[in-house]
C-alpha cells in the first residue's frame, strides 16, 4: 500500500473540515448526521473518522480553528472587531448558525461543555489580554474588573450571534457594536 505524505493527509483533513463546516451550517449540529457528513465531504465514514474520532471531535476541531482565528483578530483589534468581521463577512462564520444547538449542549452535556470550554479558552485568553492591555494604557474604563468585562463581552457576543443568524438589520447591529465599544471604553 502506498504511503500518503503528511501534506496530503493535512489537505484531506482540511478538506473534511471545510465541507463539514458547510454541513453543520446547513443542517445544524444534530442534523449533520454521519451520512450527511459523508455526502458533504465526499469521504467515507472511515476516512472522516480516521482524522476525527467522532462527530463531536470534528465539530470541536472547527471550533478550535475558529477560536484561534478570532483570537488572532482579538489580539490585534479586540473582540468587537471580531463581531464586525462576522457582520461584514458572514461567509467566514456560517457555522455560527449552530450556536443555539451548542448552547443547549453546553447546558445539558457536561462532557461536551468541558471540551468546548477547552477550545474557547484560546479566545477567552486573547480577550482578557486585550482588555488588560487597554486598561494598562488607559484606553478603557477602569471602574470594572477585566474579568467582568470579559463576561459582558461574551454575553453580548452570544446575543449578537443570535441576532446575526436570525437576519437582524446589519446597520442596526453596527450601531449596537459602536454602543458596546463605547461602554467598554467608558466614553
Amino acid at each position: 500500500m502506498p504511503r500518503v505524505s503528511s501534506s496530503d493527509l493535512n489537505q484531506r483533513r482540511q478538506g473534511i473540515l471545510d465541507a463539514a463546516r458547510a454541513c453543520f451550517a446547513q443542517h445544524g449540529y444534530e442534523g449533520a448526521t454521519v451520512r450527511r457528513l459523508e455526502e458533504a465531504t465526499g469521504k467515507s465514514r472511515g476516512a472522516i473518522f480516521h482524522h476525527f474520532s467522532d462527530k463531536e471531535h470534528l465539530f470541536l476541531a472547527l471550533a478550535r480553528e475558529d477560536a484561534a482565528r478570532m483570537a488572532e483578530v482579538t489580539a490585534r483589534e479586540g473582540l468587537v472587531e471580531v463581531m464586525r468581521d462576522m457582520l461584514h463577512h458572514p461567509e467566514r462564520y456560517d457555522w455560527l448558525s449552530t450556536r443555539l444547538e451548542i448552547s443547549r449542549m453546553l447546558r445539558t452535556d457536561p462532557h461536551f461543555r468541558a471540551l468546548w470550554q477547552q477550545h474557547q479558552a484560546v479566545l477567552d485568553e486573547a480577550v482578557r489580554a486585550r482588555l488588560s492591555d487597554n486598561a494598562a494604557r488607559g484606553r478603557m474604563r477602569a471602574d470594572v474588573d477585566v474579568d467582568v468585562l470579559l463576561v459582558y463581552l461574551e454575553t453580548f457576543m452570544d446575543g449578537f450571534i443570535s441576532q446575526l443568524v436570525s437576519g437582524q438589520e446589519p446597520a442596526h447591529l453596527e450601531q449596537v457594536l459602536n454602543l458596546i465599544e463605547e461602554t467598554i471604553r467608558g466614553r
